[in-house]
């Protein structure tokens, strides 16, 4: 395994364990979630982190590391969001979500994986900052796509976008050492 698969590893069992305790906490509530909530939600995270870039005084004590945990799980939950379809009241329990949460993060590694090969690895000589605005850009398509009632004409569709999201987020958490945590 080369040394990007197993930091990616690293970096969603940070996520993931996060999510699982979430999922004890607060059940599956999420599943009610329409997925422009969802977007909305992701766009927050990376607004805030936006933020936390440009500004020199910071008022919550936190850095961005929470933030691109909380856009990889809200584009996990986005992903399966699409798949099962949005429901009246909390359906999964922790074992079915984790199952499906695995699902989603295999199918995108899959894709960071084949796209790391062919770019060359090119994430590594980014920025943080240029991570999160081209998060902030597939957060910006996936608004138009879903304001088009999730059509397009030649574009990717909106669980592309999701999954770009969460592979520049892992690359940026990459970039801040939370795999070496």
């Amino acid at each position: 395994m080369n040394t990007t698969s197993q930091e990616y590893d690293k970096v969603i069992d940070a996520c993931r364990l996060l999510y699982s305790k979430k999922m004890k906490d607060y059940g599956s509530a999420w599943r009610i979630l329409r997925l422009p909530s969802l977007t909305d939600q992701i766009y927050i995270k990376a607004q805030r982190i936006r933020s936390l870039q440009q500004n020199e005084v910071r008022k919550i004590d936190e850095d961005e590391t929470s933030e691109f945990i909380g856009i990889i799980n809200y584009s996990v939950m986005a992903l399966i969001q699409l798949e099962l379809g949005v429901v009246d009241q909390p359906d999964l329990n922790l074992e079915e979500a984790q199952k499906r949460y695995d699902q989603k993060i295999s199918e995108t590694k899959l894709l960071m994986e084949n796209k790391n090969h062919d770019y060359g690895e090119a994430w590594r000589d980014m920025r943080v900052s240029s991570l999160t605005d081209l998060i902030l850009q597939k957060i910006l398509r996936v608004k138009q796509i879903e304001n088009n009632e999730g059509k397009t004409l030649v574009s990717e569709g909106i669980d592309a976008n999701y999954q770009d999201m969460i592979n520049y987020a892992v690359f940026a958490l990459i970039h801040l050492g939370l795999h070496t945590k």
